[in-house]
């Protein structure tokens, strides 16, 4: 098998950012071992939320800090911990987030990945703060043989946690799925967080064939391709599961500057302007959509006022030409004409509701004018994999 390529980036945002976090815990992500967790706790890594920083903030074992800080080590060996990824899939890039540990970020990190058929019995329980891997877990997770895995991320310096600084960005070209992850720190010290980018992978073949599923679902490979505005939240977002926590847990725009001074509606109730705002995914799998869920919740003042859903069925060549071109041409089918929106609402979709009967691989979410959408759901029945390609070929 050829060695992963990595590349460690420092100023520019990577284009793999605009993937789904398949480590977040919100999705189900979680450290299953650490060999050491004195000041904070290596869950923290996963967690969804911006890093907090706490000045005036101390335990009993040291200054409180937002991520996973190891003691000074003082004997042979170094720190590292074992991630079960909430999503397993292909991926593509990581953050290692050193946000606020200035003068105690771990110097260097390397990477490595697994494939787990079968998921390790190993968990952490409760709160970590002060505490170090017993003796019974060290022979525990002994047995998965992690120190062999694949290394995806070679050894690799990291920069201290400063806003100009913080982020540490490696791509990684992997072509194998990834259930588990160890991460090492080099010799000790904190990281803020980890972020794992890429595109959820499930065996569709355990799919009934008649079985109706969510296909744009990040647990189901959904991924978005490009948006045309994300300056409160990303459309990603919509695709995570479960309902929103919040409004930050959806995807909202900027207010548009080219609304009319006076807004009118149609007979309908529909505002009548002149600017959209629209989202781009690729469907975990291509099929037959049944059944659409548009959920606001949460968005009380800042809804949409209407939305309309557009889809199509691309090969690969055409969904990357779509992409270097900003999807502003393509081969556009109306799913779901325009419709009214409610605030804080769920709203559902199926039926003769639905203008378009026949498979598709791509969908496209128009706003208008702007606003914010916490969920979207498309249900529906998967197309046989002999007659239609569910492989991803391009890169964003």
């Amino acid at each position: 098998m050829a060695q992963p390529k990595v590349v460690a980036t420092a100023a520019k945002q990577p284009d793999f950012l605009q993937f789904n976090n398949l480590a977040c815990n919100t999705a189900g992500g979680k450290v299953i071992f650490a060999t050491d967790e004195w000041f904070a706790p290596a869950a923290n890594l996963l967690k969804r939320d911006d890093v907090q920083f706490k000045a005036s903030a101390f335990t009993e074992f040291g200054k409180w800090m937002d991520g996973w800080e190891t003691r000074r080590k003082r004997t042979p060996g170094h720190d590292w911990c074992i991630v079960q990824l909430g999503v397993p899939g292909l991926i593509h890039g990581f953050d290692v987030d050193t946000s606020f540990f200035t003068g105690n970020h771990a110097p260097a990190v390397s990477i490595q990945a697994a494939c787990l058929d079968d998921p390790p019995a190993i968990t952490l329980e409760g709160d970590r703060t002060g505490t170090a891997a017993s003796d019974s877990q060290l022979a525990a997770v002994a047995k998965l043989g992690s120190e062999s895995w694949k290394e995806l991320v070679p050894v690799s310096g990291l920069r201290p946690g400063y806003s100009d600084s913080c982020h540490n960005y490696f791509r990684v070209s992997h072509p194998d799925r990834v259930t588990h992850l160890r991460l090492n720190m080099y010799p000790d010290g904190g990281i803020a967080r980890l972020k794992v980018y890429g595109i959820g992978q499930r065996d569709w073949s355990s799919v009934p064939a008649h079985e109706t599923v969510d296909l744009v679902a990040l647990a189901n490979g959904g991924v978005c391709l490009g948006y045309s505005d994300a300056h409160f939240g990303h459309p990603r977002n919509m695709i995570g599961p479960g309902r929103a926590a919040n409004m930050a847990d959806g995807w909202e725009t900027a207010r548009r500057l080219d609304r009319p001074r006076q807004l009118k509606a149609d007979g309908r109730g529909i505002l009548q302007v002149p600017g959209w705002e629209w989202a781009v995914f690729r469907l975990g799998h291509p099929g037959v959509i049944s059944h659409i869920e548009i959920d606001t919740n949460h968005f009380k003042g800042n809804f949409p006022d209407s939305c309309r859903i557009e889809a199509c069925t691309l090969t690969p060549e055409e969904e990357a030409q779509g992409i270097r071109n900003s999807w502003n041409s393509g081969k556009w089918q109306l799913l779901l004409p325009p419709q009214k929106l409610r605030p804080h609402h769920r709203h559902h979709y199926s039926g003769e509701e639905l203008a378009l009967r026949g498979a598709v691989s791509h969908m496209r979410l128009v706003i208008a004018p702007d606003g914010g959408v916490s969920r979207l759901r498309l249900s529906g029945r998967p197309t046989s994999i002999s007659t239609t390609s569910s492989t991803p070929a391009s890169r964003l």
